[in-house]
């Protein structure tokens, strides 16, 4: 979370001339109400249920860019799903960074913690093997803007589409 997936995928798609898709926008435009709503009344694993649905009906789609929710890979058959149907590019940031980019953001339920900083750390221990496994690429999102991860990203399809 924060490591600017929707950015990114919003700004590639537009460049690919492809359709742009947010799981965790369509979870919220399908269900009527916010994420932290969702955690509230079905809690962490009712919203990974949605998630999961989401993320199998979107993956069936071609030809066009997904950005994920930062949980997504915590499913093995939504990183199986992802891997198999598309290409995956895991925008890998310090939680330290994420932490200065979501600190002030109230929309984010597994950050309604103490110490959010310690919980972005365990996520991102948990999470970074389990992305890592996913991706077909993995890319510094520490010290770039998003229009450079963008640049990368189009050369290294560029790249990948000759072959």
């Amino acid at each position: 979370m924060g490591a600017g997936k929707t950015t990114v995928g919003r700004q590639l798609a537009r460049r690919l001339g492809r359709v742009f898709y947010d799981s965790d926008h369509e979870i919220v435009e399908r269900t009527g109400v916010p994420i932290p709503t969702i955690f509230e009344i079905e809690g962490e694993d009712g919203f990974r249920r949605r998630e999961a649905q989401t993320i199998a009906e979107l993956s069936i789609n071609d030809n066009i860019v997904l950005a994920t929710g930062g949980g997504v890979v915590l499913n093995p058959e939504n990183r199986r799903r992802l891997h198999e149907t598309g290409w995956v590019v895991y925008l890998n940031v310090p939680p330290v960074m994420l932490f200065e980019r979501t600190r002030n953001d109230r929309n984010r339920p597994l950050l309604r913690v103490p110490d959010p900083l310690a919980r972005l750390e365990e996520l991102h221990a948990l999470r970074d093997p389990l992305y890592r496994e996913t991706a077909h690429l993995v890319v510094d999102g520490s010290h770039l803007i998003a229009s450079g991860i963008v640049q990368h990203l189009l050369r290294e399809f560029g790249l990948l589409c000759k072959k």
